[in-house]
């Protein structure tokens, strides 16, 4: 094909998820009036140069193509709808929407195995955690920052070692672990349950050891999550939170002001840790790496959230590297000393960027 000649609208969504599959890139965008794209390293960019522009009549047709008929009725019903979609050359994370110019598609590739803790590079001290009978245990940061990923590796990670009941919730499932020692049950978000509310609350009754929610988006489920942590089961959770310090103030403050006092109470006992993660581009170009904060909980840490000083965290972070507790910032300078992570990236992420230039030595 010559470099003038445009490329053509693919006849199925397959044909793009091949590609971005082969290509190792995390999401697809087939949108009305733009070209087909995708995010590889993190940055969003055209498959093609010269690809034809998607018309909304095409993207319609690409959706109708793969939309299995429930989803197809929900998405008519409510305009936007989510789910995992299976192929016999991979699984992906599909979201369709209904907008202004027509409807629009994004795929998540997700990997067909489950990496492990090494192979993400967690650390150690993180295993620990993970052989409490009850508490919770936090993953967050951004959206496609690999939090679901990390979960996975934490899941699998207590399937190998431990001989107990897990329960995942999620919405959608993406890795599909199978029972190893432990017994696996995954139940996915509108398909098997109608909201995590409800699936958390059920799962009480199933005489769980682990249950893993996808994410605690709302009063209802950061409630029902505290309280099973409080009652004898290891609770792993996602927010949308960049530090451990914002995490636990996000879950405060969902509370009602009269609650409160009572929740840090019940924070500050049953909380094992956080980790708090972004996937950083590599100064090569080729790929990214994971940078994390973590903080294990501590006589300090608990007395901290007990009292509503969380901005004091960070300090005790710094001062409790004995125990595996890290701060982003560390992180991320350990990436640019190895000559891992471009020295302004780091910066542009840090939380204190001036503190960090000074000791990156970039100061003036």
């Amino acid at each position: 094909m010559s470099d003038t000649e445009t490329i053509p609208v693919l006849s199925h969504v397959d044909e793009y998820l091949k590609l971005a599959q082969q290509y190792d890139c995390s999401d697809v965008h087939l949108s009305p009036t733009c070209q087909p794209s995708w995010r590889r390293f993190g940055r969003l960019q055209p498959l093609w140069e010269n690809a034809d522009h998607l018309t909304p009549e095409q993207t319609e047709h690409l959706a109708r193509t793969y939309l299995p008929e429930a989803e197809l009725a929900r998405l008519e019903e409510k305009g936007d709808v989510d789910f995992a979609y299976d192929t016999d050359f991979g699984r992906f994370r599909a979201s369709v929407i209904k907008q202004r110019l027509g409807w629009e598609m994004v795929f998540r590739v997700i990997s067909t195995s489950v990496r492990t803790m090494e192979e993400l590079g967690l650390p150690d001290a993180i295993k620990p955690l993970l052989q409490y009978h009850n508490g919770l245990i936090l993953v967050t940061g951004s959206v496609g920052s690999g939090k679901s990923t990390t979960l996975a590796a934490l899941i699998t990670e207590i399937n190998a070692s431990r001989t107990d009941h897990i329960i995942t919730l999620e919405d959608p499932i993406e890795y599909v672990i199978d029972s190893n020692l432990c017994h696996v049950n995954q139940r996915e978000i509108h398909t098997h349950t109608e909201s995590f509310g409800s699936a958390l609350r059920a799962s009480l009754r199933e005489d769980p050891d682990i249950i893993m929610v996808g994410e605690m988006r709302d009063l209802e489920t950061i409630s029902l999550a505290i309280t099973a942590a409080e009652t004898g089961h290891l609770v792993l959770a996602t927010l949308h939170t960049g530090s451990a310090a914002r995490t636990l103030d996000r879950i405060l403050d969902v509370f009602p002001t009269e609650q409160r006092e009572q929740i840090r109470v019940m924070v500050s006992e049953s909380l094992r840790g956080v980790i708090s993660q972004q996937l950083v581009p590599k100064a090569d170009g080729e790929g990214r790496v994971l940078a994390l904060e973590v903080l294990v909980n501590s006589p300090a840490v608990a007395a901290t959230i007990r009292d509503g000083k969380t901005f004091m965290l960070p300090g005790i972070m710094q001062t409790g590297k004995n125990l595996g507790m890290k701060l982003l910032d560390d992180s991320l300078i350990e990436l640019v000393e190895a000559g891992t992570v471009d020295a302004e990236e780091a910066i542009g992420r840090a939380v204190d960027p001036i503190q960090m230039r000074r000791t990156l030595g970039l100061e003036g």
